[in-house]
């Protein structure tokens, strides 16, 4: 497959993972909505919306500019790859034997939406399902950075590159959710939630597995 394929297929990739995180109402649209019935208008839901998707954005980030920073091993570039799919394999596992959530979710209060969104975001795993895709980027990417020469040069590059995948993905998942915060508020109210709405913590942790097993098998 050349380059340039993957590249674009693996952009695709952080958008459809961020659409999928936004859909999930566990990141959060839920409390955009109350915001919005609480308050009675439709900026309470925007502004709410904005807060979840800046703390979404600070866990993407947090989790991928340590790796960032890995690339700078370009020699290991494989055993890093597969350490990070290895790792987000054991996170899902660990997803689907532990249900509860950690207790220091339950202590953040409604208005630090920011804050908890950033909280939940790392709780769950949400920057570890991208992991393996910014590190592909990174590899398909990345040739351009060590033509030029310095390990400077490459970690600044994917420095860059983290933030932006980290902004795209942050972008589709305030969509995503705000798409369906905004219907629910309109039309249905959240007790939509309790009527037809699915429980998403084992299929989010199995999708981390699964995109866990994927770049391992692309890995090895």
């Amino acid at each position: 497959m050349p380059a340039g394929s993957a590249n674009f297929e693996l952009w695709l990739a952080v958008i459809a993972s961020g659409l999928y995180h936004g859909i999930n109402p566990g990141m959060g649209w839920p409390l955009a909505v109350a915001a919005g019935l609480m308050e009675r208008r439709v900026a309470a839901l925007f502004s709410a919306l904005g807060a979840l998707a800046i703390g979404h954005f600070a866990a993407m980030a947090i989790v991928l500019l340590p790796f960032a920073i890995l690339t700078m091993l370009a020699h290991l570039s494989r055993e890093i790859q597969i350490a990070a799919a290895l790792l987000v394999i054991v996170f899902g596992l660990f997803l689907l034997i532990r249900r509860r959530h950690p207790r220091a979710l339950a202590r953040i209060r409604p208005t630090q939406l920011a804050l908890w969104s950033f909280a939940i975001a790392i709780a769950h795993g949400a920057g570890l399902m991208l992991v393996p895709i910014y590190l592909g980027i990174c590899t398909t990417s990345g040739t351009h950075a060590m033509a030029h020469g310095t390990a400077g040069t490459l970690v600044t590059s994917n420095l860059e590159l983290a933030l932006l995948v980290s902004t795209i993905h942050a972008i589709a998942v305030v969509v995503a959710g705000g798409i369906i915060a905004w219907v629910v508020y309109r039309y249905a109210g959240l007790q939509v939630l309790s009527k037809a709405w699915i429980n998403f913590d084992a299929f989010w942790a199995t999708s981390l597995v699964l995109v866990g097993v994927a770049a391992l098998l692309s890995s090895l």
